[in-house]
């Protein structure tokens, strides 16, 4: 899948929060988004990265302590 297809994924579904909406004004989009996208992008590194936190690190181009603040926060490690 190329980022063009990941990015058309996000609108469409974007597209779709907003009708389901049906007018109602959204509230912490962003933060909700990031939330959203953050929880399966963590999930499927780690799995690809069996489970090396230094490895994932490296991919996602965070610092091991700030992706393992991010696991802990998905409860995706205790």
């Amino acid at each position: 899948m190329s980022k063009k297809q990941i990015e058309e994924c996000i609108r469409s579904s974007l597209d779709g929060y907003f009708k389901d909406l049906r007018g109602t004004e959204p509230d912490r989009m962003y933060d909700m988004m990031v939330r959203v996208v953050e929880k399966p992008l963590l999930e499927v590194v780690m799995q690809q990265a069996a489970q090396n936190q230094s490895r994932a690190a490296e991919w996602l181009g965070l610092n091991r302590n700030t992706l393992r603040k991010k696991l802990v926060e998905h409860k995706l490690i205790k």
